[in-house]
């Protein structure tokens, strides 16, 4: 009954039904939803920095200002949160991985990207996850620079998992040969994540 009534909306809504995810229901607000607190800054972002370590040939730690030197891109795409709402046509701009990889000088070996952000959270991803169309450091969103509380100044944006693998307030990404849970994966959330074969939980 759920999903006859949530493909219903999508398509009375003009969008074609398949592109919602079972068990999701899609809206056009953005939904705030994060572990701990919302991240602070001083305004000019003095001291903040982003590094990138791991199975690469340079490690690299960019200040705010040299990491928005790097080439940017900006992509439409649909976001689906394990909370089960469904947010379509979404607008992101900022840095695809390519450039970063480029940067760094990434490795054969690296075979998976832990990100890592603010009070210790960190998500994981295959590393072909950010080599996807689409995968980017994100500063804006919607035309804006991202909200405190959606991520300023930095999120990832990885497509084709549920949204909680891009991660908020991110401060690094640490490239590595073996996966290592991230901290909702260690709480239970699947590590896998694709919304379209519902990977909610893993038990």
């Amino acid at each position: 009954m759920f999903r006859g009534k949530a493909e219903k909306k999508a398509r009375e809504a003009g969008y074609d039904p398949a592109r919602l995810p079972p068990g999701q229901y899609l809206t056009e607000k953005w939904p705030v939803l994060h572990a701990g607190s919302v991240a602070t800054y001083p305004a000019d972002l003095a001291g903040w920095d982003f590094r990138v370590s791991g199975e690469v040939d340079t490690p690299v730690t960019l200040t705010w200002q040299q990491l928005n030197e790097l080439p940017r891109v900006e992509v439409t795409q649909d976001i689906h949160c394990v909370t089960r709402w469904s947010r379509f046509d979404a607008e992101f701009e900022g840095i695809p991985w390519s450039a970063v990889a480029e940067l760094v000088g990434q490795r054969s070996t690296a075979r998976f990207a832990i990100a890592h952000a603010e009070a210790g959270f960190s998500s994981n991803v295959p590393v072909e996850f950010l080599e996807r169309h689409g995968a980017m450091l994100a500063t804006h969103a919607d035309g804006e620079p991202l909200t405190a509380e959606h991520g300023w100044p930095l999120r990832l944006i990885v497509p084709g998992k549920y949204f909680w693998k891009s991660a908020k307030w991110l401060r690094g990404i640490e490239l590595t040969p073996e996966d290592q849970p991230g901290f909702w994966e260690r709480y239970g959330y699947h590590n896998d994540a694709d919304p379209f074969l519902e990977q909610r939980y893993g038990f």
